[in-house]
């Protein structure tokens, strides 16, 4: 073939395995052999649209077959898919689309009256409905795939950075970086082809998609899509499908284990467990091992498509809280000023170098260029390794919060929260403080039934947190507003909590 990218990997899978069952969604099956069809003929029927190398094709729209036919469609000509946050406003929305200069847009109905309030402000001159146009596309298109050349240096995707501050900047991720990805997790995550996937977290997001789903349709396995991540529902899933494998932000697996039927559900199919997002607190981890599970760590970001760091099985236990040790084709280093390597217990930034880390953000050279430093990519998150060389994340840099001249990473004082049963979710922000500059300050989700007062609970760090860490105030709320990744959003916390 002279596509070398994603967007021969139905027809590939398809030679091999036709017949098994790709993807599962709301009782309906494809087959790999039925994958390749649907995706040749909205190739086709891009191509007729006027969809040609380098063009931008997006889609909006919970998890569903069709994204996954999108990716691979646009793949197949050599255009470039760019993924939309569902959770995001129609201005958020049209700014993603004028950024990437998308001109095509696919989109579910849940999303259509978003969709009508924008056009016309967009670049995009064809707009396919799910169900909809997109079906009538594919009807009149023909069936045979098509075979273009694609290079694995070519930009395969635009994922946009969460944009926790400032607007987002949309991560070039090339077919390489998104292969050589799943190549790491293949090996480091030792899936087998009988592999099936529960894939509740977003598809948009980097980690639902490329470290969870398209690497179990390279090897072969099933993806079980569902449109919105449900706790209760989830159990159910995992008994029906037989679910071997999850990923989930660790929101998620806490909803589930708080679910009353966590006790008695059957959860013998389950194999592989990750979590990544957001630093995995110690208590979650011990939940899991309880029911006989065991709960792998990973980290990464957009910009490295996105694994770096993963903790395998055998160190499950051993070095349990820790992120593990570079991916295979990975490397990974915690650095000081002038890029020097930490000590071993020293905190410092993260960086990262590989085939699986971007080319650059989309139209930004100037960002790039500040995010990249002698060919690693600076993460702005901090860690610390062992002597073992296993990294530990300790917060992103720029929310450490400095009191009195000293550091105090609000993960580590966020995980010490969460040990305590009465307490739901937790997150810790810095403040102003006349003496000491800077202060820490606990928001806090109490258990229903609960009693997490602010002075009871800040009470039960003493002895377990040095005093400096420990939050000066507390403040109740209904609850922590995060991403679609996951991630708590600090900047909304200062902003309705930082007053003094």
């Amino acid at each position: 073939m002279r596509n070398e990218g994603l967007g021969s990997w139905p027809a590939r899978r398809a030679r091999k395995t036709p017949r098994l069952a790709a993807l599962v969604h709301e009782g309906r099956t494809l087959t790999y052999a039925d994958l390749l069809g649907r995706v040749a003929r909205l190739a086709r029927g891009l191509r007729a649209l006027g969809v040609r190398q380098g063009d931008r094709v997006a889609y909006l729209g919970p998890n569903h077959p069709s994204f996954l036919e999108t990716l691979f469609a646009t793949g197949m000509l050599g255009g470039v898919f760019v993924p939309l946050n569902t959770r995001l406003t129609g201005p958020e929305i049209a700014y993603q689309l004028a950024d990437s200069g998308a001109s095509v847009l696919v989109y579910g109905p849940s999303h259509a009256e978003l969709v009508d309030g924008i056009r016309g402000g967009t670049p995009v001159r064809e707009h396919l409905a799910v169900g909809g146009g997109y079906e009538d596309l594919l009807a009149g298109a023909g069936g045979d795939p098509l075979d273009l050349p694609v290079a694995l240096d070519d930009p395969c995707m635009i994922m946009y950075t969460s944009g926790t501050t400032g607007r987002p900047k949309g991560a070039t991720l090339t077919h390489g970086n998104i292969t050589w990805n799943a190549v790491n997790v293949l090996i480091d995550h030792d899936l087998v082809a009988g592999e099936v996937a529960l894939v509740s977290a977003p598809l948009f997001h980097t980690a639902g998609l490329n470290m969870l789903t398209l690497p179990v349709l390279l090897k072969g396995g099933t993806c079980v899509l569902v449109a919105a991540f449900d706790p209760a529902a989830t159990l159910g899933t995992i008994e029906e499908h037989r679910i071997t494998f999850m990923f989930g932000v660790p929101t998620m697996f806490q909803r589930v284990a708080r679910e009353p039927g966590w006790a008695d559900a059957d959860l013998s199919s389950l194999r592989i467990l990750t979590c990544g997002g957001a630093p995995v607190p110690p208590s979650l981890i011990e939940t899991y091992q309880k029911r006989g599970l065991t709960f792998l760590q990973g980290y990464g970001m957009t910009e490295a498509a996105p694994g770096a760091l993963f903790l395998d099985a055998d160190h499950a236990v051993s070095k349990a809280g820790s992120a593990g040790v570079p991916h295979f084709f990975s490397d990974v280093r915690v650095v000081g000023p002038g890029m020097a390597d930490a000590a071993p217990g020293e905190t410092g930034e993260i960086v990262v170098q590989g085939p699986h880390v971007m080319d650059g953000y989309w139209g930004r050279p100037g960002d790039t260029a500040a995010v990249f430093s002698d060919g690693w990519f600076r993460s702005g998150d901090a860690a610390r390794l062992d002597e073992d060389g296993y990294a530990f994340i300790v917060d992103r840099m720029k929310d450490v919060i400095i009191s009195g001249g000293e550091n105090v990473y609000p993960a580590e004082v966020e995980n010490a929260i969460l040990a305590d049963p009465d307490v739901l979710e937790c997150a810790v922000i810095g403040v102003p403080d006349e003496t000491w500059g800077e202060v820490g300050r606990a928001v806090l989700v109490p258990r229903p039934g609960a009693d997490a007062s602010p002075e009871k609970v800040l009470a039960s760090l003493s002895g377990r947190l040095a005093r400096y860490k420990i939050p000066k105030s507390a403040v109740l709320a209904a609850e922590i507003p995060r991403n679609a990744a996951g991630k708590i959003l600090k900047g909304r916390l200062r902003e309705e909590y930082g007053g003094p």
